[in-house]
């Protein structure tokens, strides 16, 4: 008995193995046909799918409507009409956006007036590695001199994807880090293009400055980037955007 009942159950499982691949074979050259019918290999519930516009909320088309996109304004009567339009509760930032003809720019430039944001720079030294090894950063912007910048290399790893590395195109390697310090908090910033794209965003300043002191802000960024650009337009949080003619 005991050979009949190991010889009938070597057989059984061969036999099911078999059915179970061709099922599975049949199913999946069902399915193939099924999706070459309807094109491109989706099914049907994924092929009935259709992708919904963008709605804009009542306020945004209210103030869109008073804007003419077929015109550009000179900087003080873009700069008026963008503060007009802000309708966000908060002091919204007002930010100017450029397309330039190339990748890759990147200038240094010092606004006449604040654009609402302090910049915290630091000097590279043993206590501040010892801070940053620790989990702590706290600053924008770090500068260093060439001397120590050996120091700095076994930190790449944590600096570099923050962009907070030191490096000599910005001119944050330098032989005097105090004076870059004081240029640095005094206004003077690094303005790059985004990575790959002929694009630059700036913030000029916040809707409750001054309409004088936000002109200025964009005209010096107009002068910098002279020559530069294809267009520029600016805009406030949450505001419809405003051509500006160019320098």
């Amino acid at each position: 008995m005991g050979s009949k009942k190991n010889t009938n159950m070597s057989d059984t499982p061969s036999e099911v193995k078999e059915v179970k691949v061709v099922e599975l074979n049949a199913n999946a050259n069902l399915d193939g046909q099924q999706n070459d019918a309807e094109g491109q290999g989706e099914s049907p519930e994924k092929a009935k799918k259709v992708k919904k516009g963008r709605t804009r909320s009542q306020k945004y088309t209210m103030v869109r409507s008073q804007v003419d996109k077929t015109k550009t304004y000179d900087a003080f009567a873009a700069i008026e009409l963008v503060k007009k339009l802000s309708y966000t509760k908060f002091d919204g930032t007002i930010t100017a956006d450029a397309l330039l003809k190339d990748e890759g720019i990147s200038i240094n430039i010092r606004f006449p007036h604040s654009t609402g944001k302090t910049i915290r720079v630091a000097i590279a030294s043993d206590e501040l590695i010892t801070q940053i090894e620790a989990g702590t950063i706290e600053f924008d912007v770090l500068v260093t001199s060439p001397q120590f910048m050996p120091k700095l290399a076994r930190l790449a790893r944590v600096l570099g994807p923050k962009g907070l590395m030191p490096n000599p195109k910005n001119g944050t390697i330098t032989d005097n880090p105090e004076r870059k310090q004081q240029e640095l908090e005094g206004g003077q910033i690094t303005l790059k293009s985004e990575k790959k794209m002929p694009l630059m965003h700036v913030n000029l300043g916040k809707v409750s400055m001054g309409t004088k002191e936000l002109v200025e802000n964009l005209n010096t960024l107009n002068d910098a980037l002279k020559g530069r650009m294809v267009r520029l337009s600016v805009a406030a949080s949450m505001s419809p955007s405003i051509k500006v003619q160019l320098v």
